[in-house]
């Protein structure tokens, strides 16, 4: 077991919320596994030049947004903040809304590297199991406050949107 599966545990529970509607502007593309490995340097080019920067800006949460999964396993990822409204940013943030839905969130332990695998432990272990069907919605990584960039671990969540129709 690894360590961000032992954070939610094998088998336990993840904690259940209804989400709210959210304003998300950051940096984005498309990623596969050709170049899902990518994904980190969003952030480096996001982090020093927008986090704290970006107008609007609502507080000191950042943002792993994926959404437009498919079949092959490519999916859309935004590294970014909230914003209050999407006036006045610059013209290389994608702007996306998230609108309110139910989520399983799990919290993913360890250095940042690993996140990949707390993913698959979700969506190969809990889900199949769970009786919950993924949403047509985007889920999200959530680096809360205390979330240190330099060493790369510290309060993250997974907040994977769930069809509210399952149980």
């Amino acid at each position: 077991m690894t360590q961000a599966t032992r954070n939610w545990g094998e088998g336990a529970t993840p904690r259940f919320e209804n989400g709210r509607a959210m304003l998300i502007a950051g940096l984005g593309g498309r990623y596969g596994n050709e170049n899902r490995a990518e994904i980190p340097m969003l952030w480096q080019h996001f982090g020093p030049r927008y986090f704290g920067r970006t107008p609007g800006q609502v507080d000191r949460k950042t943002y792993g947004v994926c959404s437009n999964f498919d079949a092959a396993g490519s999916l859309d990822y935004l590294a970014g903040v909230e914003v209050s409204s999407f006036e006045d940013l610059p013209a290389e943030l994608t702007q996306l809304r998230i609108g309110p839905h139910r989520y399983a969130i799990f919290a993913h332990g360890g250095h940042i590297s690993a996140i990949g695998r707390t993913w698959m432990d979700i969506f190969e272990k809990w889900l199949p199991k769970s009786g919950y069907e993924l949403a047509a919605a985007p889920s999200f990584e959530c680096y809360g406050e205390a979330f240190d960039p330099e060493v790369a671990i510290g309060n993250v969540e997974i907040w994977l949107a769930i069809d509210s129709r399952t149980p």
